[in-house]
């Protein structure tokens, strides 16, 4: 459910507040009593009732309430002595007095029908790449992480809700980097800028003059390094789970590389094999959250979208790849989303990204997952938040 109200959006299930389209940080308790008060809107929301529903009906001072009350007026772009929104009733409770309007916020969900098509496009040193198109609507190019298949990830129900949902609501232009799915495999001396390259020999052939970027993992670092060299292409970015800085790089790296576990099950010869302990230990380190069967298909989709030897290749590129010197140089606006829990990417490395790039909005959400599979709780307010920021500001 979305509450709309004098300039504000107040997304119940996203859990976001956009005042004049700008993210409001907004503490719980705050955010819950702003949803109290528009779903009441018009009406007398008692102190008795405010103290039940908010504070569980513990004893709490008029000091509390009225703080509370004071965070929410300006969250919303409201104050004590105006009351344009949130009016005291003396004594007695308090009122939303501007007129709300109530949406459904439901995502979309994918259509049986929604089909891809798959092309190649020449990147600049000649590798073939593999891209698709889906769906109708503003062309938005997805980057996804390097262990990618267009034909697999598109059908596995590991991934389809949230590729559908996209592809409902935009024309969504995918593609597999070098070394993976349907592209050309790596050639010796291949380079992190070789991957921005092939971003934007998808985003030409593909039609796309100026475009927004969502990008999961290390597209993420891929898209910021596009949208520094070619501003004017780049409308937005949206991250899921990217990072700036590769895992041999962190103030971590002495022992997250020294005991690399996707190493070791390379080294096992447990590709590809769910019965492997090696590959499911990996599996279940990127997916925390998924079922047995779940990992078990995530497990499949590795293999197919890369053989070992380019699996490798690519992870020893990918764990040194940096941009962390040209975030202050991106400005097109950009939403980070972060996985709290995540142990792979931890969110610190999210919210360096966040403070890096000027005027970037940071998304939290409850998940330990590296990406955002179709069962993930998390999913759906992830969604939700990168298609309002999408409607924002895409051109």
């Amino acid at each position: 459910m979305i509450y709309a109200f004098a300039g504000n959006r107040l997304d119940v299930s996203g859990h976001t507040l956009f005042h004049n389209d700008q993210l409001v940080p907004v503490e719980p308790q705050v955010f819950d009593l702003l949803v109290l008060l528009a779903e009441n809107a018009g009406a007398l929301v008692t102190k008795d009732r405010l103290i039940e529903e908010i504070w569980d009906g513990r004893i709490v001072s008029e000091a509390t309430i009225s703080a509370r009350i004071n965070a929410a007026r300006t969250a919303v772009g409201d104050n004590g002595k105006d009351q344009k929104i949130i009016q005291t009733i003396m004594r007695r409770g308090f009122k939303m007095i501007a007129d709300v309007s109530v949406s459904d916020a439901v995502v979309a969900e994918p259509s049986a029908d929604t089909r891809q098509t798959i092309r190649y496009t020449k990147s600049k040193d000649g590798t073939n790449i593999a891209y698709s198109e889906a769906g109708t609507g503003p062309k938005v190019l997805y980057a996804w992480h390097h262990l990618s298949h267009l034909e697999n990830d598109w059908s596995t129900p590991l991934l389809r809700r949230g590729l559908g949902a996209l592809a409902t609501n935009f024309s969504l232009v995918r593609y597999d980097i070098r070394g993976s799915g349907l592209s050309d495999r790596l050639k010796p001396g291949d380079s992190f800028d070789d991957h921005v390259d092939d971003m934007l020999a998808v985003a030409d052939a593909a039609g796309l003059e100026r475009f927004p970027i969502v990008a999961t993992l290390q597209g993420a670092a891929v898209a910021v390094r596009l949208a520094v060299r070619e501003p004017d292409r780049v409308s937005c970015l949206v991250f899921h789970n990217g990072y700036a800085a590769g895992r041999a790089l962190r103030e971590s790296a002495a022992t997250a590389t020294r005991h690399d576990p996707f190493i070791e099950l390379l080294n096992s010869g447990g590709w590809g094999d769910p019965d492997n302990g090696f590959m499911r230990a990996f599996a279940t380190m990127v997916l925390p959250m998924a079922s047995f069967d779940e990992t078990s298909d995530l497990i499949r989709l590795f293999a197919r979208a890369s053989s070992t030897e380019d699996a490798l290749i690519q992870r020893n590129l990918i764990d040194r790849l940096d941009v962390s010197e040209d975030l202050k140089n991106v400005r097109a606006p950009t939403l980070v989303v972060h996985a709290r829990m995540c142990t792979i990417h931890p969110a610190i490395e999210g919210r360096k990204v966040a403070a890096g790039i000027s005027g970037a909005e940071f998304l939290e959400v409850d998940s330990s997952n590296a990406f955002f599979c179709s069962s993930d709780p998390a999913l759906e307010q992830v969604l939700r938040a990168t298609m309002s920021f999408l409607d924002r500001h895409s051109d």
